[in-house]
């Protein structure tokens, strides 16, 4: 169970020098345990549920719209936004902040965002919490594209007929095909409502139990076009990385305490990337829960990521 509502300590808003303003906030104990939460997407942002992973009385919690994001300006920008810049945004906001040292929490494209800046960052992580992991490798960028539509055909329809196509042409030239109608080829119209149908593919294909509330929430005008757009944009480059980047670095990490949360029918990021991370990672826990899908709202994902922040002492994981 998810702790109570709770509303922020503290909120601003950190310039970059390139022009971006990073959103962010803090939450409960300021004397607390710090811990980063990194949202998914690209684009997806945070919301109030994202504070109540920890418990407020034992947690310092600082949260941020990454860059284009929510609440960070400017709305849906592309221009300067690579994982690096993200990465360099995490390190300025701890250092703006007073922290030393973090845990490390984040899900979906989060668990990508957490790895890499760990990575990168290696002596500013205590530990690390990751739910449905992604890796940001070109096959499961293709299983986006052209696999997840196995499981939901009819969902994959619509994501099909929008690019114009009556069947599949292949992950890159679909890729490709959205490229042009987000960037204004078909109209200002089309580049929308390919976005909704983009969001809403992907929300539906989140859960293991149908939830009409979450792809009602993906479609809105608030979330859609900015979730595909950054998506898209990442996608394209390859998340930025080298190809098994974050498995070939993780000898970087490798000494951290870790815990791996996944669901079992996760069909957006299937479950082989989480046990190939477990499998490379001495110091990691693997939680395989047998009744979720990929979203972080599903009791079964809810309950072992509360599980794994009440279980952090500020070294490691009880039982691990």
């Amino acid at each position: 169970m998810l702790y109570p509502e709770i509303a922020p300590r503290m909120t601003g808003m950190l310039s970059r020098d390139d022009g971006h303003e990073i959103y962010w906030e803090e939450v409960g104990n300021p004397d607390g345990i710090p811990v980063i939460f990194l949202h998914g997407g690209p684009g997806a942002g945070i919301s109030p549920n994202s504070r109540r992973f920890f418990d407020p009385e034992k947690y310092r919690v600082i949260l941020f719209d990454q860059r284009g994001s929510g609440k960070s300006k400017p709305f849906g920008s592309l221009e300067n936004n690579t994982t690096d810049h993200l990465i360099g945004d995490i390190e300025a906001l701890r250092e703006s902040r007073g922290i030393d040292k973090w845990l490390v929490f984040g899900g979906s494209w989060g668990s990508t965002l957490a790895l890499a800046y760990g990575q990168a960052c290696p002596d500013r992580v205590l530990a690390f919490v990751l739910r449905g992991i992604f890796l940001g490798r070109e096959t499961e960028i293709a299983w986006f594209m052209d696999g997840m539509g196995r499981f939901f055909p009819e969902v994959e329809r619509s994501f099909l007929e929008t690019a114009g196509f009556d069947a599949h042409p292949g992950w890159q030239r679909m890729l490709d095909r959205y490229a042009e109608i987000f960037a204004g080829k078909d109209g200002e119209d089309a580049a929308i409502d390919a976005a909704r149908v983009w969001s809403a593919y992907e929300a539906t294909c989140c859960t293991l139990l149908p939830d009409h509330g979450l792809v009602e929430d993906f479609e809105g005008d608030e979330i859609a076009l900015v979730l595909a757009k950054l998506e898209h944009h990442y996608f394209v480059h390859r998340c930025f990385f080298e190809p098994d980047q974050l498995l070939r670095n993780l000898n970087r990490i490798s000494h951290l305490p870790a815990v791996i949360v996944q669901g079992r029918y996760d069909v957006v990021c299937p479950p082989m990337s989480a046990f190939e991370l477990h499998n490379a990672w001495a110091g990691s826990k693997m939680v395989i829960v047998d009744d979720a899908g990929h979203a972080a709202s599903e009791p079964g994902i809810v309950r072992e990521l509360v599980r794994a922040t009440d279980s952090f002492d500020g070294k490691n994981f009880a039982g691990n």
